[in-house]
């Protein structure tokens, strides 16, 4: 079965490299099981060149024939195996530095103690990182392309909003639409994988998206940060909701323009496609998912 695994990973993934990676051998150990299972069937798979691999026509034929049983079978023997296999070993995890400090390490005791045998290794990065290629066993965060070979478990819509404190709002009026806010100190983001300073915009349920003119007060890289500055009083900022709601909950920042958010797409977690995925990613995917549903997460966050 492991000439038939790495050649449907091979396929999968587009070359023996990446292959290796999900499967946990060599390049070279792929390559000679693809290799093997070529010589047995007596038909050539791939089309070979230094740059890539591409099906052969007979290779196409072999892998809609065989995916299907492949899979089934793959997924009875994982089940048999992990009846009675404790997830264990390190469990490397990629995850924003402020969202991975604020609700993922407070998950941890609790992940532990139930999981003893796992060594958690995060990765606190404000980038995206290349799950497969780099070896990660999930990531959690946003806008992670669903690269082949790469699968998401949505947690929460992440929406931005706008937001002050009571002390900067002192003596100002409260905007009615986003023009308002023209008038406005903005404590602007920098995207960290860009550098960019990112625009303002603005949606409701009623109107599209739409620009929002500020003056640039400040710079800053974290949310967490921006946070910060915008609870001491330093001007106004869009927020993601799971750093501001509770500061909003608290009266410590005041929501401005209560019907306008602006959508940045899905908080999620990823991780490879493995049809045999490892016990400890299916325990750490699992859990994270439940705590987050049983902490009611996606409603705390949604700025609709």
């Amino acid at each position: 079965m492991q000439h038939l695994v790495s050649f449907a990973q091979t396929a999968e993934h587009g070359s023996f490299s990446a292959a290796a990676r999900v499967l946990g051998l060599t390049p070279a150990g792929v390559s000679k099981n693809v290799a093997r299972l070529e010589r047995e069937l007596g038909v050539r798979l791939f089309h070979r060149s230094t740059r890539r691999l591409r099906l052969t026509e007979g290779g196409e034929r072999f892998l809609s024939q065989v995916d299907g049983p492949l899979a089934s079978l793959q997924v009875a023997v994982a089940g048999l195996a992990d009846r009675g296999a404790e997830p264990a070993g390190t469990l490397k995890v990629s995850m924003g530095q402020a969202f991975g400090r604020n609700f993922l390490v407070p998950l941890l005791g609790a992940f532990l103690e139930r999981y003893p045998r796992v060594l958690p290794d995060w990765h606190f990065d404000n980038r995206q990182v290349d799950i497969v290629g780099e070896g990660f066993d999930a990531a959690v965060g946003g806008g992670f392309p669903l690269t082949p070979g790469v699968v998401a478990r949505e947690l929460a819509p992440v929406h931005i909003v706008a937001v002050a404190s009571p002390a900067y709002m002192a003596g100002r009026a409260m905007p009615r639409n986003p023009s308002d806010l023209a008038t406005f100190d903005g404590i602007m983001r920098r995207s960290s994988p860009t550098g960019r300073v990112r625009p303002w915009s603005l949606r409701s349920r009623r109107a599209e998206e739409q620009a929002v003119q500020c003056r640039p007060r400040l710079i800053f890289s974290d949310p967490e940060a921006i946070a910060e500055a915008a609870r001491l009083g330093l001007g106004a900022a869009l927020l993601p909701m799971p750093f501001a709601f509770a500061l909003i909950a608290s009266g410590e920042l005041v929501r401005l323009l209560p019907s306008w958010y602006s959508d940045a797409g899905p908080l999620s977690v990823y991780y490879p496609s493995r049809r045999m995925l490892p016990a400890k990613t299916k325990a750490f995917v699992d859990f994270v998912s439940e705590r987050f549903e049983r902490a009611a997460f996606a409603r705390l966050v949604d700025g609709r």
